[in-house]
């Protein structure tokens, strides 16, 4: 995870670091943060995370 200019965020998979990186903007990382606060994934973002996984 790195934080980005304008609030956005990266994500890559650890276990491949050359792979894709997935941007996500301020609202749906916020959104994904709280899911997974309250132990919810159905966010954009954990669907985004779980494509770039498992693709």
């Amino acid at each position: 995870m790195a934080w980005l200019g304008e609030g956005m965020v990266g994500v890559r998979d650890s276990k491949n670091p050359t792979g894709q990186a997935l941007v996500f903007t301020p609202g749906e990382w916020e959104a994904f943060t709280a899911g997974r606060a309250r132990r919810r994934v159905h966010s954009p973002v954990a669907r985004k995370l779980a494509a770039l996984h498992l693709g």
